[in-house]
């Protein structure tokens, strides 16, 4: 017993110091040498199996490789990270979490995004806890290893996002995009609503040269002619044709099915429940409550993102609101987004998106009603 129990601490702190180690290289800070830190935590651990063999507490005869149970009552934080971006701006702007999660001794920091892919990418470092994102940057990021689950989603906005061309363009529909540049963010939204707009077309996605680019970095190249068309969502898009020289060329309605997605890091999930679940019910509150009072998102827009609130009226008055359950249509849906980028090869290997998500008393425990 003694040999195992202290294996397992060894390799735990040799693990922990190796990880440590290596963040201290990166800022130059480590000033003891490998071998003396080995022999300072074999020390340690000596000290916990000395304390645990001198305990009267009887060892449990329970599997130890069992994993925990994750505990789905008591909040294990006192902090909720939110990413967000320009378009789901709403929610930090009210201040809504804040004043519902403080009671509970709980508080919020947001991060801004200006998409979902690099936003999935801080999920996955462990830098955000949540965050709202459309159907294409979770299956990227799952695809990459991410571990996190789908709390709940956001309900389509077909017509928020449009393929833009110059105005004096010759490209008059979808077809005359074969062998031209499209512009837009790997791995969003607008990647797929591209793909479905090709295939609708008739064309496969080969048949377009793609310039993966952010919208600021997209917004430019469309405007010097460094691409020939641009796929992109508001309110960047309302922006564009207020002040771009562009012309749509056609957007999602009646092609993108999808919405969005609230990502979560299953950790963060399935050990704070009772975070999670007002944070929902807030979002949910607000999707209502923003349906029934476009003129005063409007402004709340565009006074917070400083833009012109005819730009902002236009993006607000064509997206859709509401916030639904993870059901088993949702994930068959999305399974055929993720199907597709794996056919594309555009992500390495093939996923489930039934993998990333919480058996239903797991849902239940959060979810609003």
């Amino acid at each position: 017993m003694l040999p195992r129990i202290f294996n397992r601490l060894l390799n735990s702190w040799i693990d922990w110091f190796r990880s440590w180690s290596f963040l201290f290289n990166l800022q130059k800070s480590l000033t003891i040498s490998f071998p003396i830190a080995i022999n300072f935590m074999m020390g340690v651990c000596l000290a916990f199996v000395v304390a645990a063999c001198n305990s009267n507490a009887p060892v449990s005869s329970s599997n130890p490789s069992a994993a925990p149970v994750a505990n789905t009552t008591a909040p294990t934080t006192n902090l909720v990270r939110f990413g967000y971006q320009k378009s789901t701006i709403l929610l930090k702007a009210k201040g809504l979490l804040e004043k519902r999660l403080e009671p509970e001794g709980v508080r919020v920091e947001w991060t801004e995004f200006p998409a979902g892919p690099p936003m999935m990418e801080a999920l996955n470092a462990g830098a955000i806890d949540i965050g709202p994102v459309g159907e294409s940057p979770p299956i990227f990021a799952q695809a990459a290893g991410a571990n996190l689950i789908y709390a709940a989603a956001i309900a389509p906005s077909p017509k928020s996002s449009a393929v833009l061309v110059p105005k004096d363009s010759p490209v008059k529909s979808v077809a005359d995009l074969k062998g031209k540049r499209v512009a837009f963010q790997k791995g969003s939204s607008a990647n797929y609503l591209i793909f479905q707009l090709l295939q609708k077309a008739g064309l496969q996605f080969s048949d377009i040269q793609p310039a993966y680019l952010a919208p600021a970095d997209a917004r430019a190249a469309l405007g010097r002619g460094a691409v020939d068309a641009w796929v992109i969502w508001d309110p960047y898009y309302a922006a564009a044709e207020n002040g771009a020289n562009v012309r749509v060329l056609v957007d999602g309605s009646g092609i993108n099915k999808q919405g969005g997605y609230y990502i979560s890091s299953r950790k963060f999930a399935t050990e704070n429940a009772k975070i999670l679940k007002p944070i929902l019910e807030e979002i949910r509150n607000l999707e209502t409550w923003s349906d029934k009072h476009r003129d005063e998102v409007t402004t709340i827009y565009a006074s917070t993102l400083k833009l012109d609130s005819e730009v902002v009226k236009k993006a607000i008055q064509r997206r859709q609101f509401g916030l639904n359950p993870i059901t088993d249509n949702l994930i068959a849906e999305q399974q055929k987004v993720a199907d597709t980028y794996t056919q594309l090869k555009l992500i390495p290997k093939q996923i489930s998106i039934k993998e990333a998500t919480l058996k239903p008393e797991e849902y239940e425990a959060f979810a609003p009603h």
